[in-house]
């Protein structure tokens, strides 16, 4: 159940979408296929080496690269403050041969740390989406997450998850196509910190959607949501 709704919801907020999505499904024979997301919100731009070679230079917050042709087996990357040799993330990945993969530079520049994610970009079943969240928000507390139908009185509503802690990753769930709204409120509050307004999750999509502070870190927190497929 953890984090079943978030990425229900988190998912739907497809009206906005990172630059470089992809519209394929996984990575053709004989090929990996590996995006990048830069989500430290403190940390300079930067360069993306795959072993030692810069694929990606001087890329911004928030922004997303398009999936990168990569070759299968043990791969070397590095993300570098852009410009330098001065390396924030060092991590060796096993990359498997027609498999799409997105990884996240996540955190404060002090602590960076990357998440790897194998990514499923296969069509969904018909009528439904496929939808996965993660909380990213480096500087966000523990937050209560409420989904419901649009304008309901939020008052009177349960959290459908509660206490959500930052770096809490969703498997994927399908959900049905259908208006929705997501709050988030502080955990214990009423409070709204992000409020969706209506949503509309259509069919045959694939979302990934990334909880992120503001640059520079801190709130107004918002939501990246890449469009992962249609």
């Amino acid at each position: 159940m953890k984090l079943k709704f978030l990425t229900l919801l988190l998912a739907a907020t497809a009206m906005t979408a990172a630059c470089g999505d992809d519209d394929d499904n996984t990575g053709p024979e004989g090929e990996a296929r590996v995006r990048v997301v830069h989500a430290s919100p403190d940390a300079p731009d930067v360069d993306v080496l795959v072993d030692d070679s810069p694929v990606l230079t001087g890329v911004p917050y928030l922004a997303t690269s398009d999936y990168l042709a990569v070759a299968p087996g043990s791969r070397n990357l590095k993300v570098n403050a852009a410009g330098t040799t001065t390396t924030v993330i060092d991590a060796d990945v096993d990359l498997v041969d027609g498999i799409d993969y997105t990884v996240i530079a996540s955190g404060l520049v002090a602590g960076i740390e990357s998440i790897v994610l194998e990514d499923d970009n296969s069509e969904p079943a018909a009528g439904l989406a496929r939808v996965r969240a993660i909380h990213g928000a480096a500087s966000a507390p523990a937050v209560d997450i409420y989904v419901t139908a649009p304008d309901a009185d939020l008052a009177v509503e349960t959290p459908a998850l509660a206490d959500i802690e930052l770096g809490d990753v969703a498997d994927y769930i399908e959900a049905p196509a259908g208006d929705y709204q997501v709050r988030v409120t502080p955990t214990g509050t009423k409070t709204v910190v992000i409020d969706s307004g209506t949503l509309t999750l259509e069919s045959g999509q694939v979302r990934t959607a990334i909880a992120v502070d503001a640059p520079g870190g801190g709130a107004p927190f918002d939501l990246l949501v890449l469009e992962d497929l249609n």
